[in-house]
């Protein structure tokens, strides 16, 4: 980093942030359960929908996966596990995948749990309205229903069934049809007052205030959940919600909520964990997308030179106070398939330089162009990180103008209007490449569809190997498809994911059970209890 764009100036322009996980939640071995309490989580923005069988989002998982159930989530080393599903078994052509369905469960209202509500949840939900869903049931056809308790998806194409295990945990919640046939499913009052089959219950809702769930005891997992009750406070004001943890009238903060340079400070409380422990499942990155319909940044050169002109270890060790690392691409390196070696484009102010003047922008006297950016409303890392692109751009001589707007104005004026130069927010890694990341460079994403390539950018060979990597039934080979795909998107650059990253929770330490599994925070908590 040059004297030009020192961590005095960044930080002139930007607050302070405070990155660091302490040491591993956990429960003690020789500690026994205690039964009751109520557990205070900490909601930084209010839902309409709390119902991840109808969005998937963190910020629903966070509340509604106490209440509804996926078929199959993670077990503690990250493999799939079932819960509404005992057991799978997929035909050797890949077209006919079949669950075996827990029996004796039933819903919050006292009807029965049945392959009926799989059937229809898949056909009429994750088909048709479910973010994401979508596209991964987009090849289904059809699913049957031999007897209550079997249900067997019908494909048009190979459904690998590695990937849909990997992506289930997310995109596998399962609603009652009895409460969703025949009726308007986005507009459904229950996906605001949830019925599931989860270890609590929707209890009440005040607008503005909180949401809250009790326990539920006629769960199917016989001797759970311990809680009494979960209450979700609403508390869009990140420092009254520190306040509220150091009080002891907020138990839990989850998916990085609070402020940065408040999670720095309570680190070192010690009535708190602060960690990553237990979202290794819910990798984050920051992103710098591109608009090719703007001409300089069609031009393949202009692309890497602005990315070579980000020092972003740089941004993670003195803002991001070293938590995090720079990304090498669409697939993090916490995963299972992260690609080494693929082309990377790491800082190199000079070949930046070089780069643009070759691409006929040379540096005169003024900016050699200028641009617009448009960071994300999603927290402080997304507009710190702004900051630094539009910094890190003056220094090669681009001027770049930032543009501000609020979550909706944002999702429109990139994603369906593509009214924008740049734009930078986050990308959503979710246990496998074709669940939320091939998206973001696959062509034929529907105008206005968000987190999806709406780049003015095409490549048939990306194309074709994404969808060569959906429908291939060998993991091996599978993963093979994606090391092509890694190295075709870093070539290309039609988007970069600046960081690799995971997401923070701040606990109370009087907490047992908890973080641990990949995707705790999204978990049911049935087994979390509060030492008193």
């Amino acid at each position: 980093m040059s004297k030009a764009l020192s961590r005095r100036d960044f930080l002139s322009s930007v607050a302070a942030i405070g990155l660091v996980a302490s040491h591993a939640p956990g429960v003690l071995a020789q500690e026994q359960p205690v039964r009751g309490g109520i557990l205070n989580v900490h909601m930084n923005a209010e839902q309409r929908v709390v119902n991840p069988a109808i969005r998937a989002s963190v910020d629903v998982y966070l509340v509604g996966s106490k209440i509804v159930e996926p078929l199959v989530d993670l077990d503690a080393k990250g493999q799939p596990v079932g819960v509404l599903a005992t057991g799978w078994t997929s035909s050797p052509d890949g077209r006919t995948i079949t669950f075996t369905l827990r029996q004796n469960v039933r819903w919050h209202d006292g009807k029965p749990f049945t392959a009926a509500d799989v059937q229809f949840t898949a056909m009429e939900i994750w088909k048709k309205h479910l973010n994401y869903g979508t596209t991964l049931q987009k090849n289904l056809e059809a699913v049957e229903t031999p007897d209550a308790h079997t249900a067997v998806f019908k494909y048009a194409q190979p459904m690998p069934l590695d990937l849909l295990l990997r992506a289930l945990p997310d995109l596998g919640y399962v609603a009652p049809k009895h409460v969703y046939e025949g009726t308007n499913i986005l507009e459904n009052p229950a996906n605001l007052e949830p019925i599931g089959t989860g270890p609590f219950k929707f209890a009440r809702y005040e607008r503005g205030q909180y949401f809250i769930a009790d326990r539920n005891p006629d769960y199917w997992r016989t001797g759970f959940p311990y809680l009494d009750r979960i209450v979700w406070k609403f508390m869009p004001d990140k420092s009254a919600a520190a306040a509220a943890l150091e009080t002891g009238a907020v138990d839990l903060s989850a998916y990085t909520s609070l402020a940065l340079a408040d999670i720095d400070r309570l680190r070192k409380h010690p009535g708190f964990t602060v960690s990553t422990k237990g979202n290794e499942g819910n990798a984050v990155q920051n992103t710098v997308e591109f608009n090719l319909r703007r001409k300089e940044l069609a031009d393949l050169r202009v692309r890497r030179a602005i990315v070579h002109a980000i020092d972003t270890d740089f941004f993670i060790e003195n803002m991001l106070y070293g938590f995090g690392r720079r990304g090498r691409g669409p697939v993090p390196q916490s995963s299972d398939f992260f690609v080494p070696g693929a082309p990377d484009l790491p800082f190199d102010r000079a070949l930046a330089n070089k780069l643009l003047d070759e691409a006929g922008y040379p540096r005169g006297n003024g900016p050699r162009f200028k641009l617009r950016l448009l960071p994300a409303p999603w927290g402080e890392d997304v507009s710190a990180f702004g900051t630094f692109i539009q910094q890190s751009l003056a220094e090669v001589g681009i001027q770049v103008d930032i543009v501000q707007r609020d979550a909706a104005g944002f999702l429109n004026q990139v994603y369906r209007d593509w009214d924008f130069d740049l734009a930078t927010g986050r990308h959503q890694y979710r246990s496998d490449p074709a669940v939320s990341t091939t998206v973001w460079y696959r062509s034929g994403a529907p105008k206005g569809a968000p987190w999806t390539n709406q780049w003015g950018w095409q490549d048939d060979a990306i194309d074709r190997v994404i969808d060569q990597a959906a429908a291939e039934l060998d993991p091996k080979a599978r993963k093979q498809r994606y090391v092509e795909f890694v190295k075709l998107a870093n070539e290309q650059a039609p988007v970069w994911m600046a960081t690799d990253r995971e997401f923070i929770s701040v606990t109370s330490k009087a907490l047992r059970n908890d973080h641990n599994t990949p995707r705790w925070p999204s978990s049911s908590w049935h087994d979390l209890w509060v030492k008193k």
